[in-house]
C-alpha cells in the first residue's frame, strides 16, 4: 500500500460523498477529501471572493464540456466562499428557471437561490431566517451600547436601501419581521420570510399580509439579488456569491427573442459587476463551450457579451492561460491527477482508515488502463462516467468480499460521456419570436 495521507471522514460526510459520486451528482459536502488538481483556477476564484469582500463585485463563466467537472467545481468554489465569511446561493437553470421571463420563471429562479441559501453554519441551505435573526441581533448589539431604540438603528442601518429598485419595499419588510419578533407574531414573520423568499405570486396577497405595494418577480429578479447582497453585509457577513450553473438551458431556448432577452440580462450583469456598480456580490455561471462560442445561439451571437467575454489573443498567441479572463475554460485533468482522485476515492470507502482499502494500488493502475482501453483519453477530459464506474467498482467489492478485483475490473463497462441536457425549450411566455403566432 502507498504511504497516502490519512484523511480521516465523518459516517454521514462519507455515505453521501459516495452516493452522489454514484448518482452521478455533485457532493455537497465533503469535497475537500476528493478535490484533485485546478489548483490555478481555483486561485483566481479565491481573489473574487477577496474583491467581493472588499466591497467590489466579480463575474465569471466556468466554461467546460459535459463531464468535466463543471458543476464540482462551482461547488467547490462555494463552500470555499462559506469559509471565507460569504453567504451563497446555487441554482440550476431549467425550463422554468432563467434570469429573464415574463411567465414566472426568473421569479421562480429567485426562490430556488433563497430556498439554497447557506451560511457557515447552514451549508445545507435554508439560512435565510438565520441571515435576518443575526441582523437583528447586531442590531440589539448597537442598541445595547447607545441610547437609540431597536426601531431607529434599523432604520438608519436600511435606509440607504431605499437608494435602489426595491429597496424601500425590502427594507419595510425587514421591519416588519422585527416586529413580528418583538410581538411573538409568528405569522407575521413567516410572512416576512415568504416575501423575501419570492413565494408571493400577486401584489394583492402582499399587500394583505404585509401592506406593501410590490413582490419580486421576473421583472425584478437581478435587483433583488443586489439588495440582499447589501443585507448580508448589514448582518456581519462579507458578501452574497451567486452560483449559476446549467446556463446552457438557456442556449436550449427554442424562442430567439427569449434567448436575447436572457442575454441582455447577463450582459447588465456583467456590466454591473465589471464597472464596479455592484457591491459585496459576485457571480459565477456554469456553461458548456457552445452556450459561450457558438455564434448562431451562445453568447456569442450576442455581439455585446462577445466583445466583453473573447479571449485574451495575447495569451492565445504565446500559448498560457489568462486565469483573469471573465470566461474561464476549465482545463482537462491530468491522467496522473486522475490517478490521485482514485486513490482519494478509495480513502472515501474506508473512512480514512488504511487498513480498510478494498484494493492495493495496482488496482488503480489497472481500472485506468481498462478506462482508457474502452473510451480513450476521455477517461480523463470528461473524467465524470470514470468516476461513477470506480465507485460502483469499489461498492460491489465492499459487498462481496470474496471478489477477487482484477477479475472484476475486466466486467467494468464504461462508455463515453453522453450529453443528458434538456433537448430544445419551447417558451411558454410571452418571449416570443415575432412571427411564431403568424398563420396562413
Amino acid at each position: 500500500m502507498s504511504n497516502d495521507k490519512i484523511l480521516q471522514l465523518r459516517p454521514r460526510e462519507r455515505d453521501a460523498i459516495i452516493q452522489s459520486l454514484r448518482a452521478g451528482v455533485t457532493p455537497r459536502s465533503g469535497l475537500q477529501h476528493i478535490q484533485v488538481g485546478r489548483s490555478k483556477e481555483i486561485e483566481a476564484l479565491l481573489k473574487d471572493i477577496e474583491k467581493i469582500k472588499e466591497n467590489g463585485s466579480a463575474f465569471r463563466l466556468i466554461i467546460g464540456e459535459f463531464g468535466s467537472g463543471k458543476s464540482f467545481f462551482l461547488q467547490l468554489i462555494r463552500m470555499i466562499a462559506l469559509e471565507k465569511g460569504l453567504v451563497t446561493v446555487h441554482a440550476d437553470l431549467s425550463p422554468d428557471r432563467r434570469i429573464h421571463a415574463t411567465g414566472g420563471q426568473a421569479r421562480s429562479l429567485y426562490a430556488e437561490l433563497m430556498h439554497n441559501l447557506s451560511t457557515r453554519t447552514k451549508p445545507e441551505g435554508n439560512g435565510l431566517v438565520s441571515i435576518v435573526e443575526r441582523f437583528i441581533t447586531e442590531v440589539r448589539k448597537e442598541a445595547d451600547k447607545t441610547s437609540e431604540t431597536i426601531d431607529s438603528i434599523i432604520t438608519k442601518r436600511l435606509n440607504h436601501l431605499n437608494e435602489f429598485v426595491g429597496g424601500y419595499d425590502f427594507a419595510s419588510v425587514i421591519s416588519l419581521y422585527w416586529q413580528g419578533h418583538e410581538s411573538d407574531n409568528e405569522q407575521l414573520k413567516s410572512d416576512s420570510i415568504r416575501w423575501l423568499r419570492a413565494e408571493f405570486s400577486t401584489r394583492t396577497d402582499a399587500k394583505k399580509a404585509l401592506g406593501v405595494r410590490n413582490i419580486i418577480d421576473d421583472a425584478n429578479f437581478y435587483d433583488y439579488l443586489k439588495l440582499m447582497s447589501l443585507f448580508v453585509k448589514q448582518a456581519g457577513y462579507q458578501g452574497l456569491l451567486v452560483n449559476l450553473d446549467e446556463m446552457v438551458n438557456l442556449y436550449k431556448l427554442s424562442s430567439s427573442q427569449a434567448r436575447v432577452s436572457n442575454y441582455e440580462q447577463i450582459l447588465r450583469i456583467l456590466n454591473d459587476c465589471l464597472q464596479g456598480s455592484a457591491q459585496n456580490i459576485g457571480f459565477i455561471l456554469g456553461g458548456t463551450p457552445e452556450f459561450l462560442l457558438d455564434p448562431r445561439k451562445g453568447l456569442y451571437s450576442y455581439e455585446a457579451l462577445q466583445s466583453r467575454l473573447a479571449e485574451n489573443s495575447f495569451a492565445n498567441q504565446v500559448g498560457i492561460i489568462d486565469y483573469s479572463a471573465t470566461s474561464l475554460h476549465l482545463s482537462n485533468l491530468a491522467p496522473e491527477e486522475l490517478y490521485i482522485l482514485l486513490k482519494n476515492l478509495r480513502n472515501v470507502f474506508a473512512s480514512g482508515d488504511i487498513s480498510k482499502y478494498l484494493v492495493p494500488d495496482e488496482a488503480l493502475n489497472a481500472f485506468l488502463a481498462h478506462c482508457s482501453n474502452k473510451i480513450g483519453d476521455a477517461y480523463f477530459r470528461t473524467p465524470r462516467n470514470t468516476i461513477k464506474a470506480f465507485v460502483d467498482f469499489l461498492a460491489i467489492l465492499e459487498q462481496n468480499p470474496s471478489l477477487q478485483w482484477n477479475e472484476l475490473i475486466k466486467k467494468v463497462n464504461i462508455n463515453n460521456e453522453i450529453n443528458t441536457d434538456m433537448p430544445e425549450i419551447k417558451s411558454e411566455d410571452n418571449d416570443l419570436d415575432d412571427l411564431t403566432t403568424f398563420k396562413l
